[in-house]
């Protein structure tokens, strides 16, 4: 049993152990953890959500095309950050295998000197197969860390499609990465995130790479400046920089700044309602997907279903129907 009370006390302290129990204990799927972080976010969340829409922490999500360096970007980024005087928690969703459930969580040997900074707080956490298992461990993790009194919140994500839709659905800007030589940009870079996008960075602009990068930030300005035209509506800004370098990070986080400065309060406020009324159904969605996987009734006729089904003795719809009656009843 966990002393939430204590626990909650020990985070909003920013004592590191509690903070990684916290986290763990919202990431966890247990029915008996679950209520324990239903408790500890109900104690953590009214001061998380104290500057609800204003000036509390920034939240960014992160994702690139891969190869694109994110950790190499996201440690030059957090390290410019925590040299401004902020306090930089960074939540890097790592893969989850579909065969086994095991993730690499490798991105803290990534990132050695931010992970080593007493201002900066790494979290690798695995996706744990679904994009519900994802909003819920991610989100909640968020509001542990501004518990903390981290001003900063970075996620990275997965980088595999819709855990980017999902990720930036929680957070206030979401940055997306890529480099010089992806072919076309508009057919090498999926559409789905370049219309979620706030801010767009060509990494890797160093060396002989230099030019390429820049003619590759010009060619997607020029075709965002085609798709955004007679709106009024924020314009991603595309940017070069060199995370290895260390060039260019301040106008990246100075346009993300920027942003943000564009919703307004207002604008800020009216987002981080929403996600929170999206979040709810998330919620709503994941643990019914939980209560149906443990569910008895349902267990009880797993077996018999998956062998009509495989055999082609019944279509999915029906055994879907014959799944929601068992669960039904």
């Amino acid at each position: 049993m966990v002393d939430v009370s204590d626990l909650a006390d020990d985070v909003r302290v920013g004592k590191r152990a509690a903070i990684s129990r916290a986290i763990t204990l919202v990431e966890s799927s247990r029915r008996d953890h679950r209520a324990e972080a239903r408790e500890l976010l109900g104690i953590l969340g009214p001061a998380a959500m104290s500057d609800f829409g204003g000036s509390g922490a920034i939240r960014v999500g992160i994702s690139g095309v891969p190869g694109v360096g994110k950790s190499t970007f996201i440690e030059a980024l957090g390290m410019y950050l925590v040299e401004e005087g902020h306090r930089v928690g960074v939540l890097a969703v790592d893969p989850s295998s579909v065969r086994t459930g095991g993730s690499v969580l490798g991105d803290k040997t990534r990132m050695a000197r931010l992970a080593v900074s007493p201002d900066a707080f790494i979290r690798p956490s695995p996706a744990a197969g679904t994009l519900g298992g994802v909003a819920r461990a991610t989100s909640q993790a968020m509001t542990v860390l501004e518990s903390a009194g981290f001003d900063v919140v970075l996620v990275e994500t997965v980088g595999v499609g819709q855990s980017e839709i999902t990720v930036a659905g929680m957070v206030d800007t979401f940055l997306f990465l890529t480099i010089a030589r992806t072919g076309d940009q508009l057919q090498g870079i999926k559409k789905g995130i370049l219309e979620i996008a706030d801010v767009i960075a060509v990494n890797k602009a160093d060396d002989d790479r230099l030019q390429e990068a820049e003619a590759t930030s010009k060619d997607l300005a020029g075709a965002l400046r085609l798709v955004y035209a007679g709106t009024q509506d924020w314009v991603p800004p595309v940017l070069t920089c060199s995370a290895l370098e260390n060039n260019g990070i301040d106008t990246v986080w100075s346009r993300v700044i920027r942003h943000r400065e564009f919703m307004g309060v207002r604008g800020l406020r009216d987002k981080r309602a929403q996600q929170q009324l999206d979040f709810t159904w998330a919620l709503v969605r994941d643990e019914l997907d939980q209560r149906l996987r443990t569910d008895q009734t349902v267990a009880a006729v797993r077996a018999e279903i998956r062998e009509a089904v495989l055999s082609g003795e019944m279509p999915a719809s029906t055994a879907a129907d014959r799944i929601l009656e068992a669960y039904d009843s």
